[in-house]
């Protein structure tokens, strides 16, 4: 017959004991971690999801992708086993807080830092304008192109579901920046089919103090104030009108900074032509540019002293058209 006693043995393992024992044996999580998971359960707003802690953790539809989500049936699927991000500590429930969103983010930022080094082209459709610009998406992220460096003649807000090319200005992680240019891009692909000593069609575009802006089959180039004649020219509003078609030539292609430079001072047969037998310029335009083209080589090779005065006045030129 069993001692009356048995039930209050002293067996050395208390609630403590069996805690520290859980403890021991349990995965310990931080914030800022990655770790596998199982789809646990979906809810109607989130999901729980089995990572080897005590109990359940739990991510929020909102912190289930870098998109918009509507339902979690959109992103997971019970039983589903991925990669989470532990955003929070435990509550006072123990349970854990995960996401999905932040890893993507972090993903996203990667691949555009890797883009930008690479100076790739990306296409982004504009999904809203602002005073300031326009928005677009690129790898999830939210991008900014500038005012002035959307290259269209369109108003801006009718650019929202068009798609444009795109090229990095500015990708800075810690201060959520990410800026892009058309411009450049533009600027870029029609360099591409572009050659220093070319003569070109173009129509005023603006006129500044410094130069006029010249239309190039969609791409702005600088008509310098100091390329445009060989005689002294006070202000380039007295040579031009907006809305003026004209013929230029390259001087200078700048993809890095995406500038085209121009000139018809190089193209005048004689000096002052520009301002006062402009149509002498047009006419010999093809053939001014040869020569052009001709004493650039000439300075290339290297050699005569010709080549090596005009290698002087030509340094003088290229200076001169340096903003």
């Amino acid at each position: 017959m069993l001692s009356q006693n048995t039930n209050t043995i002293d067996i050395g393992f208390t609630h403590d004991d069996f805690a520290a024992l859980l403890d021991k044996y349990d995965y310990h999580f931080s914030p800022g971690d990655i770790v596998a998971g199982t789809v646990f359960s979906l809810e109607p707003r989130g999901a729980l999801i089995d990572i080897g802690a005590k109990t359940a953790a739990y991510i929020p539809i909102q912190e289930m992708s870098i998109n918009r989500v509507d339902a979690p049936e959109e992103v997971l699927q019970s039983n589903e086993t991925r990669e989470f991000f532990i955003l929070t500590d435990e509550n006072e429930d123990g349970q854990l807080t995960l996401s999905i969103r932040r890893i993507e983010y972090m993903r996203a930022w990667e691949r555009v830092r890797q883009l930008q080094t690479e100076d790739a082209t990306v296409r982004s459709l504009v999904f809203a304008t602002n005073r300031g610009g326009a928005l677009v998406r690129i790898e999830g992220l939210r991008g900014f192109i500038p005012g002035s460096h959307i290259s269209t003649r369109k108003p801006k807000e009718d650019l929202v579901g068009e798609e444009l090319p795109l090229k990095f200005l500015e990708v800075d992680e810690d201060r959520n920046r990410l800026v892009l240019s058309h411009r450049r891009a533009l600027v870029e692909r029609k360099m591409n089919r572009l050659e220093v000593g070319e003569v070109v069609v173009g129509s005023v575009r603006g006129i500044k103090p410094y130069g006029a802006f010249i239309d190039i089959g969609g791409v702005s180039g600088l008509l310098h104030i100091s390329e445009i004649s060989h005689d002294h020219i006070d202000t380039p509003h007295s040579v031009f009108n907006v809305n003026d078609e004209l013929k230029v030539m390259i001087i200078d292609l700048d993809a890095e900074r995406g500038r085209i430079s121009l000139s018809t001072k190089q193209l005048e047969p004689e000096p002052g032509d520009m301002i006062n037998n402009r149509d002498r310029v047009y006419d010999q335009a093809e053939e001014m540019a040869q020569k052009y083209r001709e004493k650039m080589l000439a300075q290339q090779e290297g050699v005569t002293p010709e080549s090596q005065e005009e290698g002087i006045e030509e340094e003088e030129f290229v200076s001169a058209t340096e903003d």
